[in-house]
C-alpha cells in the first residue's frame, strides 16, 4: 500500500485532520505527545491524526510558515481551519475537533 502525500491526504479525506508540527529535540513537543496520542484514540475513525517532524519535512514546515513547535493545525477539506502553537491542554484541541467531527 501506498502511502498518500501530505496535501493528498488532508484534501481527499472526508474527516478532519489534526498535524502536529515537532521535533525530537523539542521538549514542549515532548510534553503534549501523550495529548496528542490520546486524541487520536479518542477521535479514531471520526479525525485523522498526523505528526510532522520538522527536521525530517522542512518543505512543509517552510509551506505552512511553522515558525515554532510544536504547532497544531486542523484541516477540513484541504482548508486550514485552525492553527495554534505551543503546549495545548486536551479540551483545547478536542473542542477544535469536535466542532468538525460528528459524535461517535
Amino acid at each position: 500500500m501506498v502511502k498518500p502525500s501530505f496535501d493528498e491526504l488532508i484534501n481527499q479525506t472526508d474527516k478532519p485532520v489534526l498535524v502536529d508540527f515537532w521535533a525530537e529535540w523539542c521538549g514542549p513537543c515532548h510534553a503534549v505527545a501523550p495529548t496528542i496520542e490520546q486524541i487520536a484514540k479518542d477521535y479514531k475513525g471520526r479525525a485523522v491524526v498526523v505528526k510532522v517532524n520538522v527536521d525530517n519535512s522542512p518543505q512543509l514546515a517552510a509551506q505552512f510558515s511553522i515558525q515554532s513547535i510544536p504547532t497544531l493545525m486542523l484541516f477540513d477539506h484541504g482548508k486550514a481551519v485552525w492553527r495554534q502553537a505551543g503546549v495545548q491542554p486536551y479540551s483545547a484541541i478536542a473542542q477544535q475537533l469536535d466542532r468538525f467531527t460528528v459524535a461517535a
